[in-house]
């Protein structure tokens, strides 16, 4: 994959500035709706990295799950979350890189971030999430389970790459076909839910 991709802070915003947000699905996905729909613990400290229009924090925090926290490189998707919900705490959305995160979380939910950061940050992002998470937390979500595209996002991958990455930091426990993704999905997606080591 090329070093030289733009997938800059700019590169991000102009897509939401213009809406040119093909991975939007103007609303929390089904799998993570579902996995959110039986958490009990409504304390517990939660991330949404490269959130985008952030419809699982919407979600979340509609459900009274306040400590949500949202990372984006885009103003304008943050400034979107807010036109949504205007009480959801400015403290809690956080204009910055991910990368750059030092905070602890008790869940991290991915939905389409993993796809759009460089693939040759993956290793990297896999520790990342051990770092940012306390002992025994947990990494939900969706990882795209498809070859997709080599030089822009969305990058795809497979279980295989996938366990090589998270393996050495968490304990896998469900990394399987997700059998309530969204039509334009469905087959191609992989539902995670793995625990710190």
């Amino acid at each position: 994959m090329p070093e030289s991709i733009d997938l800059s802070e700019s590169f991000w915003d102009n897509r939401y500035q213009n809406n040119e947000t093909g991975w939007d699905i103007g609303g929390i996905s089904t799998p993570l709706k579902a996995y959110a729909d039986q958490l009990k613990n409504k304390d517990q400290k939660i991330l949404i990295p490269g959130a985008g229009n952030a419809y699982e924090a919407e979600y979340l925090w509609y459900n009274g799950f306040k400590n949500v926290t949202v990372v984006d490189w885009s103003k304008t998707a943050l400034n979107n979350i807010t036109n949504r919900v205007p009480d959801f705490p400015k403290s809690q959305l956080i204009h910055g890189d991910f990368f750059e995160l030092h905070y602890t979380f008790d869940l991290i939910l991915e939905q389409t971030f993993f796809c759009a950061i460089n693939p040759n940050l993956r290793q990297e992002y896999a520790n990342k999430m051990h770092q940012l998470l306390n002992a025994n937390g947990k990494l939900v979500g969706l990882l795209f389970n498809d070859k997709l595209n080599n030089d822009h996002p969305p990058f795809g991958g497979s279980k295989p790459e996938y366990i090589n990455y998270f393996k050495p930091f968490f304990e896998l426990e469900i990394m399987e076909a997700c059998y309530n993704s969204i039509g334009s999905r469905d087959g191609r997606e992989l539902f995670i839910k793995f625990t710190k080591k």
